[in-house]
């Protein structure tokens, strides 16, 4: 990919170093030049080592962990524009808080809200980010935000499994959507998991509307945290009389015992992207997919005030 880089510049937060190397490598440039320097009791600063007067400014970093990342990014941002960049654009893979859309009872925040708030006050331009968990946060931001979808890279892996009884299956209500997009797309049924929750990442009850029996099962998520549904949403394929299941997700959380319960679950494997680093030895069923390209493409056509729809698959 042949782009001027005269006038941008590509910097990574710790977590996203080795994402944003790939990212670099597919633009042809160099990652720039940061320090962040952490202190004994926990602080940690920024610092540019090398100027960025009058540039676009790319800053890639996925907030999780949550907090350090975060704070991380919102260093950066303060950073670039103390330093008189041109325009300051944040590049978040995952982006997280997501989750936290919305008042579901009496008393509670809207992380993702303030989230876009504090972005947008250290000094962001442009957020450029992928499968938001829900849709509706980009209107929290009054800055343009870019939403890329995930589909570009698992509706090529999807096909290249040459699976002859596909099933796509959303494991809950509100990933229908998503679901039927990918069911759309590839011309085959759809099967959704109703399920209840007894408290957060805790799954109550499941019961399956769709049939499965004789069917390779392709379950679709925009991020798994503990694997609870996703497992349980297997398992119970698996006795319903499916052949195989899988999953692909965006956003590979996989916090506390989420690997060791994939492993031991009925999933044949679980494929998700490199917007959160992952170690495929802690889970043999995990397989990575990297967005490096996906996201090196769509600086190139901001670069170049180019479509970035013209990109998406679904």
């Amino acid at each position: 990919m042949t782009v001027s880089t005269t006038n941008f510049k590509v910097f990574a937060g710790t977590k996203s170093r080795n994402l944003a190397e790939k990212i670099c490598e597919s633009l042809d440039c160099s990652l720039g030049n940061m320090i962040i320097q952490h202190f004994s009791d926990g602080e940690f600063s920024v610092s540019f080592e090398e100027s960025i007067r009058g540039q676009y400014i790319y800053l890639i970093q996925s907030t999780f962990p949550n907090s350090d990342n975060l704070m991380e990014l919102l260093l950066m941002i303060d950073a670039a524009k103390r330093a008189s960049a041109y325009k300051i654009i944040a590049v978040i893979p995952y982006f997280g808080w997501a989750r936290q859309d919305r008042k579901d009872k009496p008393r509670v925040s809207i992380g993702a809200k303030l989230i876009a708030d504090m972005l947008s006050v250290a000094g962001v331009n442009r957020v450029i980010t992928m499968d938001l968990h829900a849709d509706q946060i980009q209107g929290f931001f009054n800055i343009p935000v870019d939403h890329l979808y995930g589909s570009t890279i698992f509706v090529p892996y999807i096909k290249s499994l040459k699976l002859k009884n596909l099933v796509i299956a959303s494991p809950d209500v509100g990933g229908s959507k998503r679901a039927g997009s990918y069911s759309k797309h590839l011309g085959v049924p759809m099967v959704i998991c109703h399920k209840t929750r007894e408290r957060a990442n805790v799954v109550g009850e499941m019961t399956i509307i769709g049939e499965v029996y004789g069917k390779d099962v392709i379950i679709c998520d925009d991020m798994v945290d503990t694997a609870g549904t996703l497992c349980k949403a297997a398992d119970l394929m698996i006795s319903k009389g499916a052949r195989s299941v899988r999953a692909i997700v965006s956003h590979g959380v996989m916090s506390g015992d989420a690997s060791k319960r994939v492993c031991e679950s009925a999933l044949t494997e679980i494929a998700f992207t490199d917007s959160i680093p992952f170690d495929t030895s802690k889970c043999s069923k995990a397989r990575i997919l990297s967005v490096s390209r996906m996201f090196a493409d769509t600086i190139h056509r901001v670069q170049e005030n180019k479509s970035i729809s013209e990109q998406y698959l679904l």
